[in-house]
């Protein structure tokens, strides 16, 4: 199951006892910031969860998988994310 943003901003409102509108303006205003910390080009980083950080991904041949015709894919960032350590131990402590 895939945990939604309507879900975290109900988690957000049960787990800190808010108003639904106030945990609303929490989600959206903490997304918002990552939005425009990656757009200025910079890392977020959250402590014993993990960091996100962009990559260039240069100009490449690539192939139109419904035609098979060669395409150039345009250079272009992405936003990669690497889970912190404790993070990655809490996953696989049952496993």
């Amino acid at each position: 199951m895939t945990l939604t943003k309507a879900r975290v901003m109900e988690l957000v409102q049960r787990r800190l006892e808010l108003p639904k509108g106030v945990s609303v303006k929490v989600v959206e205003s903490l997304l918002e910031i990552i939005k425009r910390t990656l757009e200025n080009g910079e890392d977020v980083l959250v402590s014993r969860f993990g960091k996100f950080h962009l990559k260039d991904k240069s100009q490449r041949r690539g192939r139109n998988p419904q035609t098979g015709n060669d395409i150039v894919l345009r250079s272009r960032r992405i936003v990669n994310f690497r889970c912190s350590g404790v993070l990655r131990d809490k996953i696989n402590q049952g496993s």
